[in-house]
């Protein structure tokens, strides 16, 4: 059975699919403009992106609601919208590129926290991250997790 529909789907209202097209075709119309915005750019494209370390494959969970504002290990309040990404080990502010290898979808995130605590996991995940990864659903996914650094890109 396929995935639901607008109309079927009890948690969707249709009449939002109006406003979502329209931000979207805004959205590429600004993106024809000129630049992405940096933040925009590191999520979008990982090919500007170099290799920094080993990489690691295990499993990576999302975290759940009630961390959201909650103070990280950083210091800062938990953004569910942001690109954090939690490592027992790797120093803050590693710019890492997690993919899910259930489907290839790779996304670019920033070790903002400390975690895991369950067994079997390397890696928590924002619910944007999630969600990018597509895996809300599940709940769980079989990742890799590269450091990586940014490439600067020769300008014309």
């Amino acid at each position: 059975m396929g995935s639901p529909t607008l109309a079927t789907h009890p948690r969707r209202r249709p009449h939002r699919a109006a406003g979502c097209t329209a931000l979207l075709l805004g959205m590429l119309a600004a993106g024809c403009a000129g630049p992405m915005p940096e933040a925009d750019a590191r999520s979008a494209s990982s090919e500007a992106m170099r290799e920094a370390g080993p990489s690691q494959v295990g499993v990576a969970s999302y975290y759940a609601r009630h961390f959201n504002g909650r103070r990280m290990a950083n210091g800062r309040p938990f953004d569910p919208a942001s690109d954090t990404v939690a490592h027992r080990t790797l120093p803050f502010g590693t710019v890492v590129r997690v993919t899910n290898l259930s489907n290839g979808i790779s996304v670019v995130g920033r070790v903002q926290d400390r975690g895991p605590w369950t067994r079997g996991r390397i890696l928590d995940v924002s619910p944007r991250i999630a969600r990018d990864l597509d895996m809300m659903r599940s709940g769980l996914a079989r990742v890799e997790v590269v450091p990586v650094v940014e490439v600067a890109e020769a300008r014309d």
